[in-house]
């Protein structure tokens, strides 16, 4: 049981390209998840999550509450001065920790933007008393995230990680630091490199024994990143999905064999959707993945929160939830006052089973920032029901979730009043 004047535990936890439509407990069928699925049936799901469609806007938004306008800076990029949720609960009496993908300085190789270079924060910067992470600086010296992965560790890089693999050896250093801080509230940040391409063999798969992944050295001039996205077998897919849930589980078994189940939450998310051309299934619908892409498939992802004896079993949550929203909620639960300025909303009440204040809206500020991409910065407001982008389309997601049919602004009374009401959202929130 939690000790009165002790504060909880937090375990934030957040996948990498996995969208809503992978999980069972959402009722997907194509991929395996019982942990995430026990997880959510023992604790919350959150129906209605949404998250910036790629990595950095939404990492930088989680981790500091903050809409992107105010504080994003090019992607693969954290404002070196931003004061994020690793400095505020490092200050506020917490054990810190962050293992996983950091990839918040100096994302473009020195030919590709290179005003950019050495502009963002580093890890050691970041405000958690521990780290191991893959992708800590300099993008052609990260190397490979999954099998023989290269790891930044407190200070050092790792030079034992033959056949070993990434998102193990952070499960494995996360239990040590849960382990070794049983007896202070902690921390931990688990952003995982699971489940983001390369589509490669897990230790789970047959093929991962003969696997050799590519090195700095074979690449042939190319980054690792002109390596994503190739043309590889979908099987290590549907294969990281389910490795990535059972490490989450080891995380899970770990709190139980210490009896920190009930002092400890821990909430779960999607970075953004899933991967483009990945299909994945519910029942007999199909969902092509959409990251990168501003409609569903790109902003809705899965959201579990398990807190035993606080968060009641079962619950179904279908408020609107943002990723600026995490790091209030947390602050909250975690009774942390600050002088942060933040845009998120605690969404702590629902957690506890109150109706809470829920938001009516969530505002969209995504910056793509990337050479590869060349798209233009995208902003829009959505309720459940209505979406409007600053260029005026308007479209019913309820009804047509990928956007395919426009809807006339002056097609009736209710669209003519919503398109009020959320114009003027969009003209005045940067005021």
């Amino acid at each position: 049981m939690l000790v009165m004047d002790k504060k909880p535990n937090i375990i934030l936890i957040l996948s990498d390209d996995l969208g809503y439509e992978t999980l069972g407990c959402y009722g997907g069928t194509s991929y395996k998840t019982p942990i995430l699925d026990d997880l959510a049936k023992s604790g919350a799901l959150f129906k209605n999550a949404h998250v910036q469609p790629l990595c950095t806007p939404t990492r930088v938004q989680l981790m500091s509450g903050k809409y992107n306008f105010r504080n994003y800076i090019g992607f693969g990029l954290m404002n070196p001065n931003e004061r994020t949720f690793g400095h505020i609960y490092s200050d506020n009496g917490y054990k810190t920790c962050i293992a996983g993908k950091w990839q918040l300085y100096s994302y473009n190789p020195p030919d590709e933007k290179p005003e950019d270079r050495n502009k963002g924060q580093k890890i050691e910067d970041a405000g958690f008393d521990e780290y191991c992470v893959w992708h800590a600086h300099q993008t052609e010296e990260k190397g490979s995230r999954y099998k023989d992965p290269i790891i930044f560790q407190n200070g050092k890089y790792l030079n034992d990680t033959k056949d070993k693999y990434g998102d193990d050896i952070f499960a494995d250093y996360i239990t040590s630091f849960i382990e070794r801080n049983q007896d202070d509230p902690f921390f931990v940040y688990f952003p995982m490199t699971l489940t983001h391409d390369p589509k490669e063999p897990t230790p789970d798969s047959e093929e991962y024994k003969l696997f050799e992944p590519p090195s700095n050295k074979t690449l042939g001039g190319k980054t690792f990143d002109e390596l994503e996205n190739w043309d590889d077998d979908p099987k290590f897919y549907k294969d990281m999905v389910e490795y990535h849930d059972k490490i989450i589980g080891r995380i899970v078994s770990k709190l139980d064999e210490l009896n920190l189940r009930e002092d400890t939450i821990i909430i779960y998310a999607g970075d953004n959707g899933t991967t483009r051309g990945i299909i994945s299934k519910m029942g007999d619908r199909e969902i092509i993945g959409g990251k990168g892409l501003t409609s569903d498939t790109g902003t809705h992802v899965p959201l579990i929160c398990n807190w035993p004896k606080t968060i009641p079993e079962g619950l179904s949550i279908d408020d609107l939830i943002d990723s600026s929203d995490f790091l209030p909620t947390m602050m909250d639960l975690s009774s942390i006052k600050d002088d942060i300025f933040i845009d998120g909303k605690s969404f702590y009440p629902q957690l506890k089973g109150s109706k809470g204040d829920p938001r009516e809206w969530i505002y969209f500020y995504f910056d793509p920032a990337s050479p590869r991409l060349k798209r233009p910065i995208t902003e829009f407001v959505r309720e459940r029901k209505w979406k409007l982008y600053s260029d005026n389309r308007l479209f019913n997601v309820i009804d047509d979730p990928d956007e395919e049919q426009e809807v006339p602004i002056d097609e009736n009374e209710e669209t003519l009043s919503v398109h009020k009401k959320l114009r003027q959202i969009l003209d005045n929130i940067k005021n």
